[in-house]
């Protein structure tokens, strides 16, 4: 089995289309056949259906594509290991993070690692737990920051806490005020602005709710973090969001601490456990993890 004949079989896989998969990969489309009936025939099984012009995978397909896809991720990622300078002069880090996490705690650490390491290439990818701990899995990320307990746990994943943060309820300043400090229960006769489904911070809100005996009301729902904020300045309703979220709000949201015992998150840091994160994501992990301790980390050696 060749590194190509599953490049060329992903491609097929994605694109359900022999020409275009070729031209996808720069080769002409009868070499790509070639190459998709040699791997077929080292497997001793079909990966594709062909009936009528359509494209479909068999089982034996659907079996391989994860695997392939993973093996293509990780050579990849070695491939820029190498290519890395030992002083970071160069390189990249995929990282994910829920929005929320984007919007409070990584602006800072990022100035700090760019500061540090400039010519590394950040990508982030926003999105739910449950999706970037499948994005580290397909080796799409090195890193992810991810909510506690994990809605799928895979043994397959390392996590190290990071922090623990307390949620707080916002409101329009113009709006009358909420008492201080709300009660979970207070919020069974307020209009909520919900996060739409997948959020971390849908799911303990409600789930807060639930356990204090009353299903929440909805104003408005479904929006993203920067949405739901606009909602509430707007006077659509309450939002509970993480305290680093609230701080960066500004003065036109009005924040009220949850009476005790409250609601937080535990925020913790994932990699895959068969592969190292690359150098310039282990460097970024180090200021990661410095961050929960409040104090900016030493210049790596």
């Amino acid at each position: 089995m060749q590194f190509q004949q599953l490049l060329y079989f992903v491609a097929v896989a994605e694109t359900r289309h022999f020409t275009r998969a070729a031209e996808r990969v720069h080769v002409s489309q009868p070499s790509l056949s070639q190459q998709i009936k040699a791997l077929e025939q080292e497997l001793g099984a079909e990966l594709f259906s062909r009936a009528r012009g359509n494209i479909a995978l068999t089982d034996a397909g659907e079996a391989l594509l994860p695997l392939a896809r993973r093996i293509l991720a990780d050579t990849e990622t070695a491939r820029r290991e190498v290519q890395e300078l030992a002083q970071l002069k160069r390189g990249r880090v995929r990282l994910g993070a829920t929005p929320s996490l984007c919007t409070g705690l990584l602006p800072d650490v990022l100035r700090a690692f760019h500061d540090l390491h400039p010519g590394i290439e950040l990508l982030i990818q926003e999105s739910g737990s449950h999706d970037l701990v499948r994005e580290l899995a397909r080796g799409s990320l090195d890193l992810a920051l991810v909510v506690l307990p994990l809605p799928s746990p895979s043994p397959a994943l390392t996590t190290v806490e990071l922090l623990r943060e307390d949620l707080v309820v916002v409101s329009a300043a113009s709006a009358p005020a909420p008492r201080r400090p709300v009660r979970i229960s207070d919020l069974r006769d307020q209009p909520l602005v919900m996060f739409r489904h997948g959020y971390d911070l849908r799911e303990l809100t409600v789930g807060a709710c639930r356990a204090a005996g009353f299903e929440p009301s909805f104003t408005v729902e479904g929006g993203e973090l920067d949405a739901v904020l606009g909602f509430v300045r707007a006077g659509l309703g309450l939002a509970v969001v993480p305290a680093m979220v609230a701080a960066r709000a500004g003065r036109d949201l009005r924040v009220t601490a949850l009476a005790r015992p409250g609601l937080r998150r535990t925020i913790a840091l994932a990699h895959r456990s068969d592969v190292a994160p690359p150098r310039a994501a282990r460097e970024l992990q180090r200021l990661l993890m410095a961050s929960r301790r409040g104090k900016p980390a030493p210049d790596a050696p």
